[in-house]
């Protein structure tokens, strides 16, 4: 067993919270961009995942993805010779966290309650993505129980998949990591394409909003958005560099790649807006800074700078366009999670089987076809890309009929179209009425020549 290094514990816990930072954050972005009488119940949906998955994390959560792995035997597939195809940690082996309390108890070098924590803001993140593309029309409730359930499983289960390494938590960790030897530093597959396709899954089985491709439904408040691309970016270090698991020479070259491919993916972004509409937009800065995060985010460790900046940029282009896709092919993906994460993290996953550099301490050896590879790391890509991608659609989708048929998705049209925020929170973002309270008694504001006097219900001038 490593001795527990008290910089490496710090590191991972300041990235822990970084990370959890973002959720918010996330929910600034998304509730910018709808309209205003949906701002509330927007960001909501990002704060119940806060919740929910934070309880699950630590009652058995944690414990599905981490646990020592239940699956068999086969023939080797990664250079090492691994044979073990792991499938899903044992709920049982830390239910409720048992045992990870002891000063003996650690992940690498660092005390493993600090890992629980920092995949537990990755978990959270992970379900709040997905809500973007239901804007204003689903129920509260039906979100909530799409949370446990996704997270149940379609995260617990694909988290295991990526982030678990044999012996670091069990013996026997995730197929994807081990088997398959793709490289995946941070989530490209267990976060962004888990989100980004099942986004799709909910799309398709809500329907579009009401007049969704003949009515504007521009975003309400650019500001909040921008603030949240802010405050996501600034989370994303913890988020890739506290990927390192440690507070040296890999958490460096994860921060560097991660501000590189950001700053070249907004770029990108501004120029498809300039060349293909004629100016460049807060919009698409914003969103451009979010398709180069997510790119980046599965190839932070394995790529050299100058890699990322590729990396990021052409995730951008392709993220710019592919937004477009919902009015040519009829889905109602409100904010582009499907435009932005399902395409990001595909563009980002597969681009390192081009742009991984053996030199970079993430690849472990890895080579991208630019650096001699050949297609090896490629196809290892591609499989991991897609497997994640196909199961999580299936599942998302018999998740979201199930809700459907149930207890229902849908608000009704009327709440819909007079604002969600109402109906289903009772609480308005913006407050506009000239209605205010006071010792229980409401009282109404009336203008007049009078110096705007005040009168109560019975019209006696206070």
């Amino acid at each position: 067993m490593l001795e527990i290094s008290a910089g490496d514990t710090a590191w991972v816990l300041t990235s822990a919270a970084l990370v959890l930072l973002m959720t918010p954050g996330l929910a600034f972005f998304y509730g910018g961009m709808v309209r205003a009488k949906g701002v509330l119940n927007m960001m909501m949906m990002s704060f119940i995942s806060m919740g929910t998955i934070g309880v699950l994390w630590v009652l058995f959560g944690y414990s599905m993805a981490f646990g020592n792995s239940f699956g068999f035997e086969v023939g080797a597939s990664k250079p090492d010779g691994v044979t073990f195809f792991g499938i899903l940690g044992n709920p049982f082996d830390y239910a409720g966290l048992k045992g990870l309390m002891s000063a003996d108890a650690s992940v690498f070098t660092i005390p493993s309650l600090a890992f629980v924590a920092f995949q537990a803001c990755f978990a959270i993140i992970a379900v709040a993505l997905v809500s973007g593309a239901i804007a204003d029309r689903a129920s509260f409730g039906g979100w909530t129980v799409f949370t446990i359930l996704w997270g149940v499983l379609v995260y617990f289960p694909v988290a295991g998949w990526v982030f678990s390494f044999d012996g670091a938590t069990g013996e026997h960790g995730g197929w994807i990591a081990n088997w398959l030897g793709a490289l995946d530093f941070a989530g490209g597959t267990a976060i962004h394409i888990n989100a980004g396709i099942s986004a799709l899954a909910l799309a398709l089985v809500l329907g579009p909003r009401i007049g969704f491709g003949t009515k504007p439904m521009r975003p309400h408040n650019m500001t909040l958005t921008m603030l949240g691309a802010g405050l996501l970016w600034f989370g994303w270090f913890g988020f890739n560099a506290g990927s390192a698991l440690s507070a040296g020479t890999l958490a460096s070259v994860a921060w560097v790649n991660t501000l590189a491919a950001t700053a070249a993916a907004m770029i990108g972004w501004l120029l498809v807006e300039r060349i293909r509409d004629g100016h460049p937009t807060s919009l698409g800065a914003a969103s451009g800074v979010v398709a180069g995060l997510v790119a980046i985010t599965p190839a932070a460790g394995s790529v050299n700078p100058v890699g990322a900046i590729f990396v990021g940029f052409i995730a951008s282009v392709l993220c710019a366009y592919a937004v477009g896709l919902k009015y040519k092919l009829g889905y109602d993906d409100s904010l582009d999670v499907v435009g932005v994460h399902f395409v990001g993290g595909m563009a980002g996953t597969l681009l390192i089987g081009f742009f991984a550099d053996p030199e970079a301490p993430g690849a472990f050896g890895a080579a991208g076809l630019f650096y001699g590879g050949g297609l090896d790391q490629l196809w290892r890509q591609a499989v991991g890309a897609f497997a994640v991608m196909i199961y999580a659609f299936v599942i998302s989708y018999l998740i979201a009929l199930l809700i459907k048929k149930t207890i229902g998705w849908r608000v009704s049209a009327s709440d819909e179209l007079s604002g969600i925020d109402l109906a289903e929170h009772s609480e308005a973002g913006y407050d506009l009425s000239p209605v205010y309270y006071t010792n229980k008694v409401q009282r109404t504001l009336v203008l007049s020549k009078d110096d705007m006097p005040v009168t109560d219900k019975t019209g006696a001038t206070k």
